[in-house]
């Protein structure tokens, strides 16, 4: 471990140098299956050929000029975005913390607008939108916040999939200007929300005269088998946040917006120096027509089922199992037993996953893994659970 890296990360003991589809191989030749996708971003898997093309084409062209002249590969990606989520205009920057600080100042100019001195943003217990100081402000994690106060003012709590509770807050509350949450929480746990929920939050907001942000840093581009999870539930947001998947790799994100939201920027009033360039865009081109050519969004939605089904049935009733649950390729493992060591017990099975919540097992398999693939993803996890509820004292309590 180099002592010129700041101690940021309790990083695995693995070192990988190559990968190909869902396999990556370690300095010692071992593979392994990759279920997590870099945290949710190489959807087409690793090392995928045609983004390979795209971007060493796009670098021997041109890589970067900034913002201050036209760049037609983001006019175009930013059509092609907005074609598909239904929305207008498109800001390009580089993270998924950055698209939701996008949303956040949408949000504060929104309620400016409206005349509110001090704008507020309801957002999610549980929720997790970044760790800039205004997204860890919005998030609902005490322990990403830890350390970092004073916090970021101006936002109210509200426990997940309870549209009461934000009823309660437009009576009581006056100076709400937006509601941001994700359609699918994924670091909270894999939470999905009940049928009716996001359209009784989107009435409300229309309601009130709330934006409704959305953040699909994570579930977005195809990784729960629609282009966005909103879209499940037949919901449009006025801003929506996208990142991760976007550019299977390559650092890109985007906010998009409609309707009043998509006006609310101005020259000046927001920007950023890499976001949207020519090698960053280009990227993302390439990973939107894999995905449209190869009918990835089915895909995600048949093996999620599968997966779900494969796991249910292979560990049955086994006290160590609470929940699978999930929407396309983003699929939540609950157990009734504390995961600490359970990703290294997976490591040492070769397999890549990340515990969420403290019991919640989190997959984010690429869009592109294969049949033989997925049985295996099942098989090896199976095993890992049953030997890791094996090893621990006392047995799994129901709680």
């Amino acid at each position: 471990m180099s002592d010129h890296l700041m101690a940021t990360y309790a990083r695995l003991p693995v070192t990988f140098v190559k990968g190909e589809g869902p396999w990556l191989w370690d300095e010692a030749e071992h593979i392994y299956l990759d279920a997590l996708s870099g945290i949710g971003v190489c959807g087409l898997g690793h090392a995928h050929p045609a983004v390979a093309e795209a971007l060493a084409q796009q670098a021997r062209t041109l890589v970067h000029t900034s913002n201050l002249y036209r760049i037609p590969l983001q006019e175009r990606l930013a059509e092609r975005l907005c074609r598909l989520a239904q929305m207008e205009r498109a800001f390009f920057c580089n993270s998924g913390a950055e698209a939701v600080e996008a949303a956040l100042k949408l949000a504060r100019l929104h309620g400016h607008r409206k005349g509110i001195a001090e704008p507020a943003v309801i957002v999610m217990e549980n929720s997790f939108h970044g760790r800039t100081l205004a997204t860890l402000s919005a998030t609902g994690n005490r322990k990403v916040q830890a350390g970092f106060e004073p916090l970021v003012k101006g936002f109210i709590r509200a426990p997940y999939d309870d549209i009461e509770a934000l009823e309660a807050i437009a009576r009581n509350t006056p100076d709400v200007a937006a509601v941001l949450l994700e359609p699918v929480q994924g670091e909270g746990g894999i939470n999905v929300p009940s049928a009716g929920y996001l359209a009784a939050v989107r009435e409300l907001c229309d309601r009130q005269g709330w934006l409704l942000m959305l953040d699909e840093v994570q579930t977005g581009v195809g990784r729960t088998g629609k282009w966005f999870a909103c879209q499940h539930f037949d919901v449009r947001p006025d801003v929506l946040s996208v990142a991760k998947g976007l550019g299977n790799g390559v650092p890109i994100g985007a906010c998009l917006a409609r309707g009043e939201a998509a006006s609310l920027f101005t020259p000046g009033s927001h920007a950023t120096t890499f976001g949207g360039n020519p090698l960053a865009c280009s990227a993302a081109l390439a990973v939107l027509d894999v995905i449209e050519k190869e009918d990835l969004l089915a895909r995600a939605t048949t093996l999620g089922k599968s997966i779900c089904t494969g796991l249910r049935e292979s560990l049955g009733a086994h006290p160590a199992l609470r929940e699978v649950r999930g929407l396309g390729l983003m699929i939540g493992i609950e157990l009734n037993l504390p995961c600490d060591g359970l990703v290294q017990n997976a490591l040492a099975h070769r397999l890549l996953l990340s515990v969420q919540a403290g019991r919640v097992i989190r997959l984010l398999p690429p869009l592109i893994l294969g049949d033989e693939d997925a049985y295996q993803l099942v098989s090896i996890l199976n095993t890992v659970i049953r030997e890791f509820a094996q090893a621990c004292a006392p047995e799994p309590v129901n709680d």
